[in-house]
């Protein structure tokens, strides 16, 4: 089994911040777009999609610390009398992170996103070039193997090597995707960004991933929120820090650049920088609405 702590470079007691800080770093410097490896990147967002959600890492530390209970993969195969060559190939979601601004999310702006997409070949229709029944396996899929002898002797199954389990092998193999059935091209999507939408979370693009066995499958679109223009958010809340001279902070009125409008905001006439101030309602509105929070923070040039 894969270890996805070992992917990502955390202990297996890391907290959920110190997983996410990792893959940031991870996935900047892996990303293909920036000369990185793709499969070690697909690996690390692999890792992240199932140690980021605490229902996927429980399951996945309980598998790993039992992998051959009943509920796994491997034991299933290996007691069921055979290797599978009929199961149905589902096509894994494509992910796709992308960042933005707090801004951005509070406006729910468009975005024209860029990214690499493996499509159907058009020479080959798809099929890498002309097949034949493999040799090694006669069409099987499978070649068989037999271990122990006398009344000990057990028969099993495993994928053919020759074929990797799909019981042909190419003739002639697509002079343009080289018998691997894609091509891959540059795709441009437009999105509309879901007001509020916060760190980690997704927005699927349905048949926009890519081409497997016949089949689009779909995108997700990872959100990550980073700070812009000095605001932040904080779950629902809205954050804003401000840095003021000594003559700022001594005004009645404190301007916030909000961004559904200019706020103007009364500062108290005591200034505690280490108590925000809070201003109801002025936050993201998604599953209730959120506050404005302002911070306070002294900024000046001694003489």
């Amino acid at each position: 089994m894969e270890n996805y702590y070992q992917t990502l470079g955390v202990n297996e007691n890391a907290t959920q911040d110190e997983i996410k800080k990792s893959y940031r770093k991870l996935a900047m410097e892996h990303h293909p777009d920036k000369g990185g490896n793709e499969d070690q990147f697909k690996k690390i967002s692999e890792a992240y999609d199932i140690l980021n959600d605490e229902n996927k890492r429980k399951q996945y530390d309980t598998q790993r610390k039992n992998p051959f209970g009943r509920n796994s993969s491997i034991f299933d195969e290996f007691f069921s009398g055979g290797f599978h060559t009929n199961r149905k190939t589902s096509v894994p979601e494509k992910i796709l992170d992308i960042h933005i601004g707090a801004i951005e999310s509070y406006n729910s702006v468009e975005k024209i996103i860029k990214y690499n997409r493996n499509h159907k070949c058009d020479t080959c229709n798809g099929r890498g070039g002309e097949k034949q029944i493999c040799n090694s396996c006669n069409g099987n899929g499978y070649t068989t193997i037999q271990i122990g002898t006398g009344l000990f002797t057990q028969v099993f199954h495993q994928p053919c090597v020759s074929c990797k389990g799909q019981g042909q092998t190419y003739k002639v193999v697509c002079n343009s995707c080289n018998g691997s059935t894609v091509i891959s091209k540059q795709e441009t999507l437009k999105i509309k960004i879901p007001h509020g939408i916060g760190d980690g979370q997704f927005l699927r693009a349905q048949n926009k991933g890519d081409y497997l066995n016949g089949n689009y499958g779909n995108l997700l679109i990872r959100f990550f929120v980073e700070n812009e223009n000095n605001f932040e958010k904080r779950e629902n809340d809205l954050v804003y820090h401000s840095f003021l001279n000594i003559e700022e902070i001594q005004r009645d009125n404190l301007e916030i650049p909000h961004p559904s409008g200019t706020l103007s905001v009364k500062l108290p006439k005591e200034i505690d920088t280490s108590r925000p101030l809070r201003v109801k309602s002025k936050g993201y509105n998604t599953n209730g609405l959120g506050d404005l929070i302002i911070y306070l923070n002294l900024k000046f040039t001694k003489k």
